[in-house]
């Protein structure tokens, strides 16, 4: 089928739907650990540094092909990308903003009507 499933987690976002990377992710914690071994090479403080750009673009499309019944040939093509990271130390840590309580959300008269 290779429909979207739907999840229960999802909820926190307000969708029915949604997807988990895995694959993607592992990627680009992979990348994380080879720009932060790059820059230890270099001679930085690797506690002090912060992703200072990240950028995900296309790069060209790879074709093969899969073959089809009845002698036909069909394309497979893979969507790579290059990924851009760029790190920066920073010696400011960044405040961590005190807990104040949430703001309320607004409801309507209506609705709060029929909860009396």
């Amino acid at each position: 089928r290779g429909d979207v499933g739907r999840k229960a987690q999802c909820k926190q976002w307000k969708v029915c739907q949604g997807r988990w990377p895995k694959k993607s992710a592992e990627f680009l914690l992979q990348l994380l650990k080879n720009a932060e071994s790059n820059a230890e090479f270099k001679g930085l403080d690797t506690d002090h540094l912060v992703v200072d750009h990240i950028q995900v673009n296309a790069a060209p499309k790879m074709r093969r092909r899969t073959y089809r019944a009845h002698g036909r040939i069909n394309p497979y093509m893979s969507s790579p990308c290059h990924i851009e990271v760029i790190l920066s130390e920073k010696e400011d840590a960044v405040a961590k903003p005190d807990d104040e309580e949430p703001t309320k959300k607004k409801e309507s008269k209506k609705k709060l009507k029929k909860q009396m």
